[in-house]
């Protein structure tokens, strides 16, 4: 009987863990790169509105991009081209069933972008580097302000967190957020080959995975 509830706790906890780890709050977002059904409500809404004249075609190109940004200019709102919880709230769009998916895509196109080619554990660390970022007090509270925060990730820089991630990167967002830290609480990551910081030297270096040095 014990052990039934035990398999029900854990169960319980897996279900979960995708929307909050260690009071880990998770923001719904759509940004370049995005796919589904709520870029195709937010394609919807912004071509009613006269914002957008693209297909509804649920992929979060330059045009949706785009009309987002003339939305929120409108509204009010931070223009950043991000529909967060706010834009999406000021459209009307509720999206709580689609948090967790959202989140995981973010997430699987940093790894995807970072670390593509790495090995298995080494991927799955730098998407508990962001997580690790999202609980530390001097980073943004959000997987989506941690990973466009300005100059914070090359892939952000270079384009390629717009890349559609691989399946092995999906895997290893959705393992991370589950509470899997092979990074052992980092929260940097770099290559010690190409790096070009002094500073990043200075911090504790904790493991050492693949090509990644991970440090606190």
């Amino acid at each position: 009987m014990r052990k039934g509830i035990a398999v029900l706790i854990t169960f319980i906890y897996c279900y979960i863990g995708i929307g909050v780890i260690n009071n880990l709050e998770v923001e719904t977002y759509s940004t370049i790169g995005s796919r589904g059904d709520e870029v195709r409500q937010i394609q919807t809404k912004l071509k009613n509105w006269g914002y957008y004249t693209g297909a509804i075609d649920g992929i979060y190109g330059n045009g949706t991009y785009n009309a987002v940004k003339k939305f929120q200019q409108k509204n009010g709102l931070t223009a950043d081209g991000i529909a967060g919880s706010k834009t999406l709230s000021a459209m009307g769009i509720s999206s709580s069933n689609m948090q967790s998916n959202n989140n995981v895509n973010l997430l699987a196109r940093a790894i995807n972008g970072e670390a593509r080619g790495e090995p298995y554990e080494g991927q799955v660390a730098v998407g508990a580097v962001i997580l690790n970022r999202v609980n530390n007090s001097s980073f943004p509270n959000t997987i989506a302000g941690v990973i466009y925060q300005s100059g914070a990730f090359d892939s952000v820089s270079d384009g390629q967190i717009n890349m559609a991630p691989t399946t092995v990167a999906t895997k290893a967002a959705r393992d991370a957020l589950n509470g899997w830290d092979p990074s052992g609480g980092s929260i940097y990551f770099f290559n010690p080959a190409t790096s070009t910081s002094k500073w990043i030297w200075s911090r504790q270096i904790v493991k050492i995975i693949g090509k990644h040095y991970f440090a606190k």
